[in-house]
């Protein structure tokens, strides 16, 4: 979204703040305001029988707020402190009647959750914990760089106990993933949330062999 896009939603938004792990709306609550992330990073939840899974990551610059029927669709809480622009949708509406280019990119920006939802079914099909693994880190890595960053480093805000609900792993079978590419010499921890990939070819074989049953 463009600083002039941004400019013009802030107009009928205000401020909101969460604390980590706060509840942001809950699935079936009526959708009465859409989202704009300013800092922090968001994840999205939704019930699968008895369990309730992370379906997506929403970091600065997403809107976030996807309704049906005049509801939400899934449970958003905050993956660490999080300040947001909070619009209302009746005024959200009112603007986009009459600007036709602001239209068409929030409709973009918000099916930004159909599209992670595709890569999340995607990265659930697989069947290696340390495929999904790769290829979380491959996207944070693409996510990165469409934000212009040039660190050698990737930042991972968000919890292990929230990577491994996004991922569909218990927290063991993540960490055993992690224990094994940092064995294997594919990347380094600098601390819990700073890794570095150190071997790019074997990394980039397992981001690629994501038809690989196991």
């Amino acid at each position: 979204m463009s600083d002039d896009e941004r400019a013009r939603l802030s107009k009928i938004a205000s401020i909101v703040r969460f604390k980590k792990g706060e509840e942001i709306y809950r699935d079936g609550d009526e959708a009465d305001a859409a989202f704009n992330i300013i800092s922090g990073v968001v994840a999205t939840h939704r019930k699968e029988g008895d369990g309730d899974n992370v379906a997506s990551f929403l970091y600065p610059g997403d809107l976030f707020g996807l309704s049906e029927e005049g509801c939400y669709v899934n449970t958003a809480r905050a993956a660490t402190p999080v300040v947001a622009y909070k619009m209302p949708l009746l005024a959200v509406r009112r603007m986009l009647d009459s600007n036709a280019d602001l239209d068409v990119d929030v409709i973009i920006k918000l099916c930004e959750e159909l599209r992670e939802a595709q890569r999340h079914a995607m990265l659930l099909a697989q069947k290696k914990a340390i495929t999904r693994l790769v290829m979380f880190l491959d996207l944070q890595e693409h996510l990165k760089t469409s934000r212009g960053e040039s660190a050698p480093e990737l930042y991972l805000p968000m919890d292990r106990s929230n990577i491994a609900a996004y991922l569909g792993l218990t927290p063991a079978a993540l960490s055993r993933a992690f224990r094994t590419m940092i064995t294997d010499g594919i990347i380094a921890f600098r601390d819990r949330r700073h890794l570095r990939i150190l071997d790019r070819d074997a990394f980039n074989r397992l981001a690629d062999n994501l038809s690989e049953n196991g």
